[in-house]
């Protein structure tokens, strides 16, 4: 039970983590054991520099993932101290659920930092079309661009003194420059 009374729920199959996300990623791009993956996760790596995941975190996204089963045991490795190591690959469901996943837009132009470049990051190291993903992305943010327009003809654009309503409207803007140049 949580502390308001209400009982937790677990997440569904699909409710993943950003971070469980990342390492499904890794994993459909080739099979790795959890320091591989925490490898490409940290700030240096390919996938880190969108999403920094600490080692523990990454071995418990890996733990989750394959407790919902979308990510299993492939092999061992031995490991550089002598111990082994476990290599997970995504399941059919994992790879069928990424898939879907990295063509879905992100709901919230405040999502679109971490999110939506988490998405083209591993798209990209997948070798898939980024067109399908920007076209979604562009069709999800169309009604925000009318609504601002609206907004602009009837002078209601945020306030000269209201910092949260200029940087919502510059980030939009800013998304949406983005993708052009992407597009």
């Amino acid at each position: 039970m949580c502390e308001d009374g209400d009982v937790a729920r677990s997440r569904d199959v699909g409710e993943l983590l950003l971070g469980e996300w990342a390492c499904l990623g890794c994993l459909a791009q080739a099979p790795s054991h959890g320091f591989g993956v925490a490898a490409r996760l940290d700030p240096e790596g390919d996938v880190g520099r969108v999403l920094p995941l600490s080692r523990p975190l990454t071995y418990r996204s890996l733990d989750q993932l394959h407790e919902r089963g979308l990510v299993a045991v492939v092999g061992e490795e031995r490991g550089r101290t002598g111990g082994t190591r476990t290599v997970f690959a995504p399941t059919p469901a994992g790879r069928e659920l990424l898939d879907a996943w990295l063509v879905q837009p992100v709901e919230h132009v405040r999502d679109t930092r971490t999110e939506l470049l988490l998405k083209l990051v591993l798209g990209d190291a997948l070798g898939r079309d980024r067109g399908p993903l920007l076209e979604a992305q562009r069709a999800a943010l169309e009604p925000r661009r009318r609504e601002r327009e609206r907004d602009a003809e009837g002078a209601c654009s945020p306030e000269a003194g209201d910092p949260v309503g200029i940087w919502r409207e510059e980030s939009a803007l800013a998304v949406e420059r983005f993708l052009d140049r992407l597009a």
